[in-house]
C-alpha cells in the first residue's frame, strides 16, 4: 500500500469509528461518481448549474474586465469542464490549471480542453486541493482561482474560512478568486434539488460505497443503506446521510465496522449564504474587494473577490 493510501484508509477508518460515522465528501468522486454529479447536474429541480452557467453567460464581458487577461486560471475541482469553456473563450489565459482528486476524469476533460483550445497551455494536476500545497511549477502571471458548482459549501463555516485564507495565499498579491456560491432560499426548492425525482443523487450518494469497496478492499452491501438528505435551517446547510437498513458489520481492508438499523454515515454538507455573509468571510480571510452577479430570484450567487 502507497503512503496516500495509507492516510487515506487511516481517514476514512477514523472517520467511522466517530459517535457520528463520516464519510468526506471528497471520495464521491471516482470515474462514475463524477459522471453522476454530471447528470445531476441535468436534472430538472437542480437549479444550481444551470443558473450558474446562465450567469457566467450573462455576465462574460464584465468578468472579462475585472478579472483581465493573460492570467493563470487556477480551477478547483474541475470535473468536466463545462463551465470553464465560459470563461476561457473571454478570458483567454496565458495558462491553466485544472485541479482534482479524480485522475482519469481530470485526464480525460484536460485532454479534451487541450484539443479544444490549442493556443491553451494546460497543466492538469491531480491532488486533493482541501488541502495546503503547491503548484508544480512557477509562471509569471496574475493567479485567478476559479470554484464554481457552489462547492465551497461543502465546507463547515469554519472550514471556509480557512480554505479561502488557502486560496487568498496561494493566488498572491494582486490575484483573486472567481466563486460560485448557493443562496439561502425556500427549503422546499433546497431539499427538491437534493432528492431527484429520478434518484440521480440517491445513486451519487450511495455511489460512495461502491468507491470505497474498490479502492479499500471493504465489503459493503450498497442495497443495505438508503439516502436521506434534508436542509437543516438552524445550520444554514442541506446534510446528506448514508442510513443503515439493518445490524450489520462491514470489513473495511482488515477492520470491521458494525452498523446498527437507522444508523447514519453522514457523507456530506452543503452549506447555504447569505450574500452578506459570505462577503464577510472572504473579508475575514484576506479578500479586500469584491464583486457579485446574482439571477433575478437571487437564488445563487457568482462572487469575484481580490
Amino acid at each position: 500500500m502507497n503512503p496516500d493510501m495509507g492516510t487515506s484508509l487511516e481517514e476514512i477508518l477514523q472517520g467511522l469509528c466517530e459517535t457520528q460515522k463520516t464519510i468526506s465528501s471528497k471520495y464521491f468522486y471516482d470515474e462514475h461518481g463524477s459522471e453522476l454529479f454530471m447528470e445531476i447536474t441535468r436534472q430538472p429541480e437542480y437549479y444550481l448549474t444551470r443558473t450558474e452557467i446562465g450567469l457566467l453567460r450573462h455576465y462574460a464581458d464584465e468578468i472579462t474586465q475585472e478579472i483581465g487577461e493573460d492570467c493563470l486560471l487556477i480551477e478547483y475541482g474541475s470535473g468536466s469542464s463545462e463551465k470553464i469553456r465560459i470563461l476561457l473563450e473571454n478570458l483567454r489565459p496565458m495558462a491553466y490549471v485544472p485541479l482534482d482528486i479524480s485522475k482519469e476524469y481530470l485526464a480525460a476533460a484536460a485532454g479534451a480542453l487541450a484539443l479544444e483550445f490549442p493556443w491553451l497551455e494546460v497543466h492538469a494536476t491531480c491532488l486533493d486541493f482541501t488541502d495546503d500545497f503547491r503548484l508544480p511549477f512557477t509562471m509569471d502571471a496574475k493567479r485567478v482561482a476559479f470554484f464554481p458548482g457552489s462547492s465551497i459549501g461543502n465546507f463547515g463555516r469554519t472550514e471556509t474560512g480557512e480554505f479561502l485564507g488557502r486560496v487568498r495565499r496561494l493566488v498572491g498579491q494582486g490575484g483573486g478568486m472567481l466563486i460560485g456560491v448557493d443562496l439561502k432560499k425556500d427549503p422546499a426548492l433546497l431539499n427538491a434539488a437534493y432528492n431527484d425525482a429520478n434518484g440521480i443523487t440517491e445513486s451519487f450518494n450511495l455511489n460512495i460505497l461502491n468507491h470505497l469497496n474498490e479502492k479499500f478492499d471493504a465489503d459493503f452491501d450498497v442495497s443495505e443503506f438508503e439516502h436521506l438528505a434534508e436542509y437543516e435551517a438552524d445550520r444554514g446547510c442541506v446534510a446528506m446521510y448514508l442510513r443503515s437498513r439493518a445490524n450489520q458489520e462491514v470489513d473495511i481492508a482488515g477492520t470491521q465496522i458494525k452498523f446498527s438499523a437507522g444508523e447514519r454515515i453522514h457523507t456530506e454538507n452543503s452549506h447555504k449564504y447569505f450574500a452578506d455573509e459570505f462577503i464577510d468571510m472572504a473579508r475575514d480571510a484576506g479578500f479586500s474587494e469584491h464583486k457579485l452577479w446574482t439571477d433575478a430570484d437571487e437564488w445563487f450567487g457568482v462572487f469575484y473577490l481580490s
